[in-house]
């Protein structure tokens, strides 16, 4: 009795070894596995601080003020209008349509500054190639006033697909100081 009391104990004490090294492996091999979850998180929040960090300098650029007071509405934007309309012939990119509107509602800008800033969506439908699209998208990237492409929308031409129409929604800002009479009423 006392030799079988002996085996099972031992075979007892056996399993629990067994087990105790089998879930030793599989907590080394789960903690390496939180290690390398963990180092890609990191990576993941560096690489989330870096866009958030180039978003802000896109956004650090410059609203276009125009240099003379008493402009109207239409006159604003003449210096933006010319230079896009410039980027356009420069880049090859032929203009078929163009459609514009002013202080659209849905605007953070025109929502708190209605005073100071004036707003203008263009729709564009262009024809071009594939080389002079691309560089007026970076030509529009790296004008000095702040551009805001709210979105781009390209078909291949269906006789030559070598040809884009495309449609492009920007939005362009103008700043504009308060009249005087203006800021004297709310003084």
């Amino acid at each position: 009795g006392v030799i079988l009391l002996i085996y099972f104990s031992f075979n007892i004490i056996k399993s629990n070894i067994s087990i105790y090294t089998d879930s030793t492996k599989k907590l080394e091999s789960i903690e390496v596995s939180l290690s390398q979850a963990k180092k890609e998180e990191m990576r993941v929040k560096d690489r989330l601080a870096k866009l958030k960090n180039t978003k802000n300098t896109v956004v650090s650029k410059k609203i276009y003020a125009p240099t003379e007071s008493d402009l109207g509405t239409d006159s604003l934007f003449f210096v933006l209008y010319t230079d896009l309309i410039e980027m356009l012939r420069n880049n090859s990119v032929k203009i078929k349509s163009i459609d514009y509107k002013y202080n659209p509602e849905n605007d953070n800008f025109v929502q708190q500054g209605k005073d100071a800033y004036f707003v203008c969506d263009i729709d564009l439908k262009l024809s071009s190639n594939f080389v002079d699209l691309g560089k007026l998208v970076q030509d529009i990237y790296q004008y000095p006033y702040y551009i805001k492409i709210r979105g781009i929308k390209i078909v291949p031409y269906e006789k030559d697909r070598k040809i884009l129409l495309t449609d492009l929604n920007i939005r362009l800002y103008s700043y504009v100081e308060p009249k005087e009479d203006e800021q004297n009423n709310n003084n």
